[in-house]
């Protein structure tokens, strides 16, 4: 009985020493082979600096600050240039009839000016939804009364 307990431990502990050993040694090769993942030559990859390169090109906008034609141009989004950006004042939100005039969280710009389509009888759900005479605009429905 003494022999096969010693058997067992003696066989336990080897089995421990060499798993710890192989833990230690997996751990050390795992750091040296993401050192050298890190470490990469350009020889190796012909691409990679080409795309350093690309990072680091910059590239200028052309605002309508300096460029004030440019929102007279087609596909722009508005005539007028806000905080170097084109807008059209008459519907933008954020412009609404003058550069930085904001609406209201519930209200949108119509023909410049902010409204609330969902009780304004003359832009009811939308700009430019009249209802007709009798009705009246109840959360952007025109309804009689």
């Amino acid at each position: 009985m003494k022999f096969t307990k010693l058997v067992f431990v003696s066989v336990l502990i080897v089995v421990i020493v060499l798993s710890t050993s192989a833990a230690s040694n997996l751990d050390h090769q795992q750091d040296t082979t993401d050192f050298n993942d890190a470490i990469m030559d350009s020889s190796e990859y012909p691409s990679a600096q080409g795309r350093w390169l690309l990072q680091n090109k910059r590239t200028r906008r052309v605002t309508c600050k300096k460029f004030p034609g440019i929102c007279d141009a087609k596909g722009s989004p508005g005539p007028q240039c806000c905080k170097k950006k084109c807008v059209n004042i008459l519907t933008d939100r954020h412009n609404c009839g003058k550069c930085g005039k904001k609406c209201k969280y519930n209200e949108i710009c119509c023909k410049g000016k902010c409204v609330n389509p969902s009780f304004n009888r003359k832009h009811c759900g939308g700009c430019n939804n009249r209802c007709s005479n009798g009705e009246f605009c109840v959360f952007g429905l025109c309804n009689y009364a």
